[in-house]
């Protein structure tokens, strides 16, 4: 039988790890418990992102074959989030491979320093 793992945190590299803790910390209502110039991490008690600096790391295109990961967040309002992460520093991209002729499913923005994460709807 494989042992079976629990996730205790997300790593994510960055050019700015004080930034993007503070940023993800607004998103997700996460405690920061950590901040310098080389590494921040933000939790909820059960789960954290780490944030660790690269100083030349550099976006992956979007759209494009080099994107490593993305976050999934659900929010009550699709709209009225992206509105407030675009107010924190997030970019929304011209490619929305869920926005369709029927409507919003889910909004890809970019963070501060450039990952993706989709802005998704409550079931």
């Amino acid at each position: 039988m494989t042992t079976t793992a629990k996730l205790l945190a997300f790593s994510i590299d960055c050019t700015d790890p004080k930034g993007l803790a503070e940023f993800y910390h607004r998103v997700t209502g996460f405690e920061i418990q950590y901040a310098d110039d080389q590494y921040a991490a933000i939790g909820d008690g059960t789960v954290s992102i780490y944030f660790g600096h690269v100083p030349d790391r550099k976006p992956a295109a979007w759209p494009g074959p080099d994107k490593q990961f993305h976050l999934d967040f659900r929010v009550p309002d699709v709209e009225r989030a992206v509105a407030d992460y675009l107010e924190l520093g997030a970019v929304k991209p011209d490619f929305q491979p869920g926005v369709t002729e029927e409507g919003t499913g889910w909004i890809v923005l970019q963070d501060p320093d450039g990952h993706l994460f989709c802005v998704c709807p409550q079931k």
